[in-house]
């Protein structure tokens, strides 16, 4: 059951990235890459990482797509007054791949299955965080400047002359 479902999401995460490159409307790509995200989380979920799968909803499909969602909006390349409602042909890609996630996971939580885990010592929250503030501080506040200035440069382009 378990391999099952990860080839299923596997093919919802690829498929929903797929969808994400290739989408000419940039809101419309952020709600494949959502989707591609929540499909990624629940891979980790069946894998055994849960504090990861936590992460990647919280921090992927959570923060960083509310931050791309605001540089699109800063950068105005939306115009909904031109636009026009979406037909079927643009909601069954996401219906399908949003679909399939939620019935994997939810086959998952029913199933009640134990994940695999990983040979070797398993770690809790407490002994993650120390081991990501306290040996990688330095790398976690290089990214943290890096997405501020990614903000900051999407600002002076946004900016009315």
């Amino acid at each position: 059951m378990e391999s099952a479902l990860f080839y299923i999401l596997s093919a919802v995460t690829v498929t929903g990235t797929a969808f994400a490159i290739t989408e000419k409307h940039a809101v419309h790509a952020i709600v494949y890459l959502v989707t591609s995200f929540f499909a990624l989380a629940v891979i980790f979920f069946l894998l055994g990482a849960p504090v990861v799968a936590i992460f990647e909803v919280i921090i992927y499909a959570g923060a960083i797509m509310v931050l791309f969602l605001f540089v699109i909006m800063m950068l105005d390349l939306g115009h909904p007054e031109r636009a026009r409602l979406p037909g079927i042909r643009e909601w069954w890609p996401a219906l399908a791949l949003g679909t399939v996630t939620l019935a994997s996971a939810l086959a998952l939580v029913v199933s009640r299955a134990p994940a695999i885990s990983a040979p070797g010592k398993a770690i809790g929250v407490k002994e993650f965080a120390l081991a990501l503030f306290g040996k990688y501080g330095v790398a976690v506040e290089v990214i943290s400047m890096q997405l501020l200035f990614a903000l900051v440069g999407a600002l002076y382009l946004a900016r009315k002359r």
